[in-house]
């Protein structure tokens, strides 16, 4: 969160390939979160309002909210990835992020993963061995 810059930046950060509605939004934050953090209904739904205002994002007829061109600029200056902008680079900066994530996290919520963490190291080796 962070390093998004707030709530703010992780809805429009979601918003930017699929609209979603308020409810997508929570379930979406708290499965990104690990289960660690699930925003309110009382500090989505304001900051909702608030990007309709701001034209970050606009509310469809369907109550789903889709993100603006506006919105696009506002999330770019933040280094993430939009629709068709995903490179070998940023991934390889995701998985160090998620890295440093997991070797900052409880160890008795990171122990049920570690066999299927191993699994990805060795598979990242074998990405060595292409060449």
């Amino acid at each position: 969160m962070r390093r998004w810059g707030g709530l703010r930046y992780m809805i429009l950060y979601q918003l930017r390939d699929t609209p979603l509605n308020g409810v997508e939004i929570m379930e979406k934050t708290e499965n990104m979160s690990m289960g660690w953090w699930r925003p309110s209904p009382g500090s989505i739904y304001p900051m909702l309002n608030s990007l309709v205002e701001e034209s970050f994002i606009v509310k469809r007829d369907d109550g789903r909210y889709a993100i603006t061109q506006r919105g696009i600029e506002e999330i770019s200056g933040w280094g993430m990835p939009h629709q068709g902008q995903h490179s070998v680079e940023r991934a390889v900066e995701e998985l160090e992020n998620n890295l440093t994530y997991l070797e900052d996290s409880p160890p008795d919520k990171v122990a049920p993963f570690v066999a299927r963490v191993k699994r990805i190291g060795e598979r990242a080796q074998k990405l060595g061995s292409r060449s």
